[in-house]
């Protein structure tokens, strides 16, 4: 039996060591990946894949684990991906979330894996989507996907999930207007986490103002005889009705109060959360997102084999080398040494 077939073999008896050393071999493109995410690929789409991402400080590991134990207590496994710095003297991550994670760290059940950003900006490690994949082969039934903390450029969680939770804390009140443009608008939920601190109230509220402005509620009120009534107390009031409906046709994004260390707020959280994912899928949008993910994926692929294919080509990078003379002398342009890299060596990126 060869090393992949015993990898192949406890790994469908559901081992643990065998779950880990397959992430290790997609994480770092050992070789043989490819075959073990073609083997896994038709067993993919049962998990469901949450983000939890907001600015650092906001408490995402706290509520990561809260969540975990309750998502334990009805009998579903988890597992998390926690995207941590990376480290500067080894490459790998920091493991400061695994760390925090400690106390769930032990339960059969829960498999949690720290990977290294390793420069990505997205605030998600390259290799996270392949370690999601792995973990929904293996029958996880809810995978937590921890984003590093980096405030507006987190947003490839977005891609990632189906269902994006933004955690903010009360201290993110004065920053919101920076936020709205970008974090802001990935989310499917909120929490307002650690809302036991002053201004958690004024928090929510401006979040909520601003969901009734992004969605043009205010201009759907007829309650006034005297054109369309902008104050705050209206929007909250149209925003919290439009959330308590329910309705599983369009979506306004909760609003949510929690204190994960004392385990406050869980239980609404993940009925939220469960609400968002019937919603994507009697609107048929869970279809749509991960239809998207399929392609971003084959295009990733795409690009990394064609960078691998003409980088590591040593013609290549004579041939390159060759014509930056020209560049600095400006007779030629990097357009068109591009151009002529590209013809030249077509035949190396279709091999």
């Amino acid at each position: 039996m060869s090393i992949h077939d015993r990898l192949f073999a406890d790994f469908a008896a559901g081992k643990k060591a065998a779950l880990a050393r397959a992430i290790s071999i997609v994480e770092n493109h050992r070789a043989g990946f490819e075959e073990l995410l073609s083997t896994w690929h038709p067993l993919l789409g049962r998990a469901r894949r949450l983000g939890v991402t907001g600015p650092p400080g906001a408490g995402k590991s706290t509520l990561t684990t809260g969540m975990t134990r309750a998502l334990r207590a009805q009998g579903l496994t988890v597992g998390i991906i926690a995207v941590d710095p990376t480290s500067p003297f080894t490459g790998g991550a920091l493991l400061g979330d695994r760390i925090r994670m400690e106390d769930i760290a032990l339960d059969p059940g829960v498999y949690i894996r720290s990977l290294a950003t390793r420069g990505s900006l997205g605030g998600l490690s390259a290799a996270t989507r392949e370690a999601c994949d792995v973990l929904d082969a293996f029958g996880i039934d809810r995978i937590l996907i921890e984003t590093v903390g980096v405030g507006q450029s987190e947003l490839d969680v977005a891609r990632m999930a189906d269902t994006s939770l933004v955690v903010l804390v009360p201290e993110s009140g004065d920053s919101i207007q920076t936020l709205k443009a970008g974090l802001m608008e990935i989310a499917d939920v909120f929490a307002v986490n650690k809302a036991d601190r002053p201004g958690a109230d004024r928090l929510r509220n401006e979040i909520e103002v601003m969901l009734g402005m992004r969605a043009g509620a205010v201009m759907r009120d007829d309650s006034t005889h005297h054109g369309v009534d902008l104050s705050q107390n209206n929007i909250l009031r149209q925003v919290r009705a439009a959330v308590a409906a329910d309705d599983l046709a369009s979506w306004t994004p909760p609003v949510l109060r929690t204190v994960a260390a004392r385990d406050e707020g869980i239980t609404e959280l993940l009925a939220a959360l469960d609400r968002h994912f019937a919603y994507l899928e009697a609107s048929g949008k869970l279809r749509e997102r991960r239809l998207l993910r399929l392609r971003e994926r084959v295009v990733e692929v795409v690009e990394e084999k064609v960078r691998r294919r003409l980088w590591d080509d040593a013609d290549t990078a004579r041939w390159l080398e060759s014509r930056l003379p020209l560049l600095e002398a400006g007779t030629a342009t990097p357009f068109a040494i591009a151009d002529d890299l590209l013809a030249r060596s077509a035949s190396l990126i279709s091999g």
